[in-house]
């Protein structure tokens, strides 16, 4: 049974709180730690409606077409069966790349082969543009 459900919830009854001296009131445990919407009505009752707050410097999941993107990403590996890396075929698709890109994986190739360490391939950043 749900809180709505259940007649003996506080949202069905109500209850009377009493601000403290420092102007605080208390929810409850099962409210620590959210946040919320404070908005003062006219005729003097205040609406809490819990939030949720996004960092700015993630706010691009959330717009297109990042979203769009990001949500076909996340369905393509949901249906998608993990499988094993041919390093082979990673290898030869990276000495098919431009110039500019090669040389970093060349770049990292050097430093690994020096450290006797077998090279990473690298994980591509989510592009801001958007994926077509």
């Amino acid at each position: 049974m749900n809180e709505r459900e259940d007649p003996s919830s506080s949202r069905q009854r109500g209850e009377i709180k009493s601000v403290g001296k420092s102007g605080q009131i208390s929810l409850g445990k099962r409210y620590a730690g959210k946040m919320f919407s404070v908005r003062h009505q006219p005729d003097g009752s205040l609406l809490l409606t819990a939030v949720a707050m996004v960092p700015e410097s993630q706010l691009w999941t959330l717009r297109e077409p990042d979203r769009g993107a990001i949500v076909r990403g996340m369905t393509w590996a949901a249906s998608a069966p993990p499988s094993e890396t041919d390093l082979d075929d990673l290898s030869a698709k990276a000495s098919r790349l431009p110039d500019s890109e090669h040389s970093e994986h060349s770049e990292h190739s050097k430093h690994s082969k020096h450290s006797g360490k077998t090279p990473q391939p690298r994980r591509s950043r989510p592009s801001r543009a958007g994926a077509k």
